[in-house]
């Protein structure tokens, strides 16, 4: 699963050339051009990493950055702050705020994406590690297995990539419309049922492991993997 960085940046040049190159390095990427539109992005559809500008639009970059710590579900979201205020005040003006790091423009990309490899790594161990274990299931990206108890469970492809994203949040319960969101893509239209038919694809397919059923559904919620497995 590629991790989605949102980027909060005025200046078209820079937000275009970010979006690129974050691309290339293999991230998904959503461009919010002023501070309202990034809190409004945010609840929608929370990235795993925000770059947002200091100067921005209609709210500036601080008070973006002080709202989401305001709200529990984007309390721990990672913030870099990106700015031409190179003070030392500034910088830690924007760490008390609430960011997790602080770039000073002009930057190189190769920094730039140093830091967010950095961020997830330490944040959000289970997006950027090649294999990942919640409970008795070990998910490993780059040889496209997984694995339970030892024993080797084959998924398509639409299953693994369920798998994997439920993996990357243990115990969260998400609703079919965020599923469709995040696995199949916000730009495909599918019908919600059709969350209910992999879901009881990649269940079976997980309890031919003898072991505690690892997809827990949540009446009139939706479905999470259970953090103990």
């Amino acid at each position: 699963m590629q991790p989605h960085v949102l980027v909060v940046e005025d200046e078209d040049a820079l937000a275009e050339l970010l979006q690129y190159n974050l691309k290339k390095e293999g991230f998904r990427v959503s461009i919010a051009a002023d501070g309202e539109e990034a809190l409004m992005l945010v609840e929608e559809r929370q990235p795993d990493v925000v770059i947002l500008d200091w100067m921005l639009p209609k709210i500036s970059g601080i008070e973006v950055c002080r709202r989401l710590r305001g709200r529990q579900e984007s309390r721990n979201l990672p913030i870099i702050m990106l700015t031409a205020r190179g003070e030392e005040a500034d910088r830690i003006r924007g760490l008390d705020t609430g960011a997790d790091d602080y770039i000073v423009k002009p930057f190189l990309m190769k920094e730039l994406f140093a830091r967010v490899r950095a961020i997830l790594r330490r944040i959000r161990p289970g997006l950027a590690e090649d294999k990942v274990a919640v409970g008795d299931i070990t998910i490993d990206r780059v040889a496209h297995r997984v694995m339970r108890n030892g024993d080797e469970i084959h998924l398509g492809p639409t299953e693994f990539r369920l798998l994997d994203y439920l993996m990357q949040h243990p115990g969260r319960v998400f609703s079919r419309e965020q599923l469709l969101d995040a696995v199949w893509g916000s730009d495909v239209y599918v019908e919600a049922r059709t969350v209910d038919v992999h879901i009881g694809r990649l269940r079976k397919a997980l309890n031919k492991i003898p072991g505690v059923d690892p997809i827990r559904t949540v009446r009139s919620a939706g479905y999470a993997l259970n953090s103990d497995g």
